[in-house]
């Protein structure tokens, strides 16, 4: 699959996701710092990514609606989440196939939200049809 990442996401991040064999953008390489969302989002359906991000913005289907992105998956973290707490929880949804066979395919659209739990990572996804 391939993955756009927000900027609002650490950098150690895209390299755990290539470790399981996806592809990965980053948005602050690919645009300027303090980017609104909207390009972001643009991006994300230009080159037919998963955009993963913190920002809650994007869970408004009113301002992405999900029938037009490739898929989007908000992750709820604490503001203070380390590193480490993020690439857990991303790791975790990974790691279940389950929940990574929701994950649209090209002609599949979808929006996912992963609910982080500090710690005990127990994941609960809600996936928006």
């Amino acid at each position: 699959m391939r993955f756009l990442l927000d900027a609002n996401l650490p950098r150690s991040t895209a390299a755990l996701i290539r470790e399981t064999g996806h592809e990965v953008s980053e948005v602050r390489e690919c645009l300027p710092p303090g980017a609104p969302d909207e390009q972001a989002a643009q991006l994300a359906r230009q080159e037919h990514r998963i955009l993963v991000t913190r920002g809650f913005d994007f869970a408004d289907i009113r301002n992405y609606p999900p029938h037009q992105y490739p898929g989007l998956i908000v992750l709820e973290l604490p503001d203070d989440a380390t590193a480490r707490q993020v690439n857990q929880t991303i790791k975790a949804f990974l790691a279940r196939s389950d929940w990574v066979a929701q994950l649209p395919r090209p002609t599949c659209h979808r929006r996912i939200m992963a609910r982080a739990f500090p710690i005990g990572l127990n994941l609960s996804p809600r996936v928006f049809r």
